[in-house]
């Protein structure tokens, strides 16, 4: 504290610099909201200088990488997602070992490390860029991943809480008490994708997969609140001289952030903190359906609810961001504080004054400067919808149709001549984010 005092001046350009925010992405998202993805990844590429900064290059990654995906460039998403995974790891890393004193500026300043549910669902895209790539091994080692890094998300935040709680008291701001305890630990998207890339190679470890999925349901009611897909019941029962073909439909897009303004009481006065919150993005689609070029038609049910454990993953984190940003406003409070007692207590006029406009000023900055860190990905589907029919096996033609809730149609995606062969996996994808 008493070094932070000593130069104030060199406090405030951090601050100002913090308090700069990306631009807005709505060129990006014109194009995107038509479905012309790969427009959309033109625009972003034009416009990337000032939508992300410095420290903002696994958000590149992932805008691209998910933009990518969605237009079919599978080879191109597979490396942005590694490139954006790879930087998760490496800033949550970094912000492990970083001192107290790196957060005097507002969390901006630091490299973006990713929500959790954004280091997941990397995983669960990647497995299907190498499933439509035609590379079933490697897509189950991503899903395997994704099940790693769900295996340790509950204790991810524990240790960097505790210390943030003790220097929280140390510098005698209010502390929370949390144990940053997370209902989410087992994905029942990643775990349909195993069980269909297990059956498509033939591997006896699909029945693992229907069981855990199933579960999935069981230990997160407040996650998974509605039934697990009725056709997932038949996924592994493969008559002879049947084949099946499985459909994933993704629809709408991820939450993003929105500043939220509390004031917390110190013994010195109070404090203003800045808090990022998940908001919903809405979306026209109701219902999709599958249908065939006969007239056959077969609805999808929601298998994962992706906006829903982005807010409980959310929850891990959200102690760590409170008791950070009081302690980061607690100092500057306390700057601001010594600046004024100590230009109440120099005999000389002019440094009185001259200080006392500092301690001014550091309250302004104190104030203007505290803001929450809005950083997020932008295109993340919100649902994940799914279904599977056994078939003959042949060449059918059909469409993925998407509708809001009077029932009209708002998109659809033709499949013409698709072969459907048996002892192999059939998946097709596709994505309304209307």
């Amino acid at each position: 504290m008493k070094a932070l005092f000593r130069k104030p001046l060199l406090i405030f350009p951090l601050i100002l610099c913090a308090a700069c925010a990306s631009g807005p992405y709505a060129h990006v998202d014109k194009p995107v909201a038509a479905g012309n993805f790969r427009q959309g990844i033109g625009v972003l590429e034009n416009e990337k200088y000032s939508l992300y900064q410095s420290q903002d290059k696994v958000l590149y990654y992932l805008d691209k990488g998910m933009l990518s995906h969605y237009a079919g460039a599978y080879s191109e998403s597979i490396t942005l997602l590694q490139s954006a995974e790879q930087g998760i790891q490496a800033a949550f890393t970094k912000s492990v070992t970083m001192e107290i004193g790196s957060y005097i500026v507002n969390d901006m300043a630091q490299e973006y490390a990713g929500e959790d549910y954004e280091d997941i669902y990397i995983k669960a895209f990647n497995a299907l860029n190498y499933y439509h790539k035609g590379e079933l091994e490697s897509a189950l080692v991503e899903i395997r991943g994704m099940s790693l890094k769900l295996d340790g998300l509950a204790a991810k935040y524990a240790g960097l809480i505790a210390d943030m709680q003790e220097e929280a008291r140390k510098n005698g701001a209010p502390v929370a008490d949390s144990k940053a305890a997370t209902a989410f630990s087992n994905s029942a998207l990643g775990c349909y994708l195993s069980m269909l890339f297990y059956r498509g190679t033939g591997d006896p470890n699909a029945e693992v997969d229907w069981r855990n999925l199933r579960r999935a349901f069981t230990d997160a009611p407040a996650v998974y609140n509605f039934p697990v897909p009725s056709t997932v019941e038949d996924e592994l029962e493969m008559p002879e001289g049947k084949a099946r073909l499985n459909i994933v439909g993704f629809s709408g897009l991820s939450p993003v952030k929105e500043e939220r303004v509390v004031r917390v009481p110190l013994p010195s006065g109070w404090i203003k903190i800045a808090l990022p919150v998940l908001v919903s993005r809405p979306s026209a689609v109701h219902s999709i359906e599958l249908v065939f070029e006969n007239g056959d038609r077969h609805p999808l049910e929601l298998l994962e609810n992706i906006e829903a454990i982005a807010r409980e993953t959310f929850k891990a984190k959200e102690s760590l961001i409170y008791t950070k940003s009081v302690i980061r406003a607690a100092i500057k409070g306390a700057i601001a504080s010594a600046m004024s007692e100590t230009a109440r207590e120099v005999d000389d006029a002019v440094a009185s004054l001259v200080i006392g406009l500092f301690g001014l000023g550091a309250q302004i900055f104190a104030e203007a400067s505290e803001q929450a860190d809005l950083r997020i990905s932008r295109y993340f589907p919100a649902k994940a919808y799914v279904t599977g029919i056994t078939l003959d096996p042949g060449i059918y033609s059909f469409s993925i149709n998407y509708y809001d809730r009077h029932e009209r149609l708002i998109e659809s995606f033709p499949f013409e001549n698709v072969r459907v062969d048996e002892h192999t996996l059939n998946l097709k994808e596709a994505i309304c984010v209307k």
